[in-house]
């Protein structure tokens, strides 16, 4: 799907530059505390579908951070109440949604099983996303050993 033309002020263009796509607090966060546990990882693993920002290769997971706003968390409600440029907002958003869908999709055929926590759940229960993650590596431990 193509954007259609919409006008956007310099103010937005200045703000949508300062938008990071990688290294951000939460992934940085995560990757460390999985590291320090001995887990072993790729970051931003451009050979897969939609680049995970953390690809466990030994156990084929793939852990996206989305961040809420551009991957629609809780989306019905909020996309009703976008002031400004609301057509442009929500067919961006959805575009993401469907492609992070898409990938999805991609990775299971692949054998892999993606795993998304919003960007907020990291900051404040690491721990939490952590057992998450360790408990979903040793079922696929024991997966692949029985």
């Amino acid at each position: 799907m193509k954007h259609r033309n919409l006008e956007t002020t310099p103010e937005i263009s200045k703000r949508m530059s300062n938008v990071r796509l990688k290294e951000g607090k939460a992934e940085t966060l995560l990757a460390k505390s999985l590291w320090h546990l001995g887990v072993r990882y790729r970051k931003n693993y451009k050979k897969l579908p939609g680049s995970p920002d953390i690809a466990i290769t030994k156990y084929k997971i793939a852990i996206f951070i989305d961040g809420e706003f551009w991957h629609g968390k809780d989306w019905e409600y909020k996309k009703n109440r976008l002031k400004k440029n609301k057509d442009y907002w929500v067919e961006k958003i959805e575009e993401n949604m469907d492609r992070d869908k898409r990938n999805d999709e991609l990775l299971i055929d692949k054998g892999w099983l993606p795993i998304h926590f919003w960007e907020k759940e990291v900051l404040k229960d690491t721990e939490y996303c952590i057992s998450k993650i360790i408990s979903f590596i040793e079922n696929r431990r024991n997966d692949t050993e029985s």
